[in-house]
């Protein structure tokens, strides 16, 4: 109850904001390390960022939610994006609003896949044999909904893992809620046919499923974005691209009478994330190494 008080009464504060962030810049203060790497909305303050600048720790942060998403938006994390060093996101279209909320250097970093929690080889042994779902994986953003709601009228079924979607009706649709990474690997790869869709309300222009799709050689329909058409090129290379409701069910009917194509296309779509440096451990060495380019990641290899 007061974490709930303390999120939506203190501008979305986290209960122990202040002790936590104290507590963790003594400690690295007692023996400093190279670098401080934070997520999201990481419960570090300005002040003590700016301690242990002060002392030669250097401050990054990867911003993996828009910090200016009105569902996140809070004033004590804009202040302290404006303490770090280098603040990394995956979207580029909070690019600017960065540069001027803060006066870190800013970089753009995608999303990645955990390697060790999506492996083609672990998620086909985990599945069944291929079926004819279509799959979507992902919480029931409000205009994920309103997509699926037109996708089911077109007369597709959609098979949904993830949090809420037991909250509205979407007939052609059935909800398994939420899974752990082994279920959701299997079923990945299990199925025909898995949508990718970005988060609006947080401007992306991908999102991990992005890559966690292909790395367990599932075969995708991914939203037509600027960054989706930079990591997987032509449309049929490796995946199907589509804007609407009503082009998903298109190009999701022709994947499913075209088994043997979307086959192909899962398989290059693999090889184009395992072998393109898309995992974490990747994107950390990133981070790590400040002195090396990172042009080389903005497209895949």
């Amino acid at each position: 109850m007061l974490r709930q008080l303390f999120w939506r009464l203190r501008g979305r504060r986290p209960l122990r904001l202040n002790s936590f962030s104290r507590h963790l810049a003594d400690v690295l203060a007692a023996q400093p390390p190279r670098c401080l790497i934070t997520l999201g909305q990481a419960p570090v303050v300005a002040d003590d960022l700016l301690e242990l600048r002060a002392i030669g720790v250097r401050c990054l942060n990867f911003s993996t939610d828009d910090p200016f998403n009105p569902m996140h938006r809070a004033e004590w994390q804009l202040g302290s994006l404006k303490a770090y060093d280098v603040i990394f996101t995956p979207r580029r279209s909070n690019f600017a609003e960065l540069q001027e909320q803060s006066q870190a250097e800013v970089r753009y970093l995608p999303f990645a896949y955990d390697s060790h929690l999506f492996s083609r080889r672990d998620a086909h042994e985990m599945s069944a044999s291929e079926h004819d779902d279509v799959l979507f994986v992902g919480g029931a953003d409000p205009d994920r909904v309103a997509f699926f709601r037109e996708f089911v009228q077109h007369g597709l079924r959609v098979k949904f893992v993830g949090s809420y979607w037991d909250r509205y009706a979407i007939p052609g649709g059935s909800c398994i809620g939420s899974r752990d990474w082994k279920s959701i690997s299997a079923l990945t790869a299990g199925a025909a046919v898995n949508v990718c869709l970005v988060r609006r309300a947080n401007r992306d222009g991908h999102v991990m499923r992005t890559f966690e799709i292909p790395a367990v050689g599932g075969f995708s329909i991914v939203e037509d974005t600027a960054d989706h058409r930079a990591f997987f090129r032509e449309e049929g290379e490796c995946v199907l691209y589509f804007s609407t409701p009503k082009e998903a069910v298109e190009k999701a009917r022709w994947a499913l009478e075209n088994p043997l194509e979307r086959r192909r296309m899962a398989a290059a779509a693999h090889a184009r994330v395992a072998e393109g440096g898309h995992t974490y451990h990747d994107r950390l060495a990133t981070m790590l190494d400040m002195e090396q380019p990172i042009s080389s990641i903005e497209t895949m290899s």
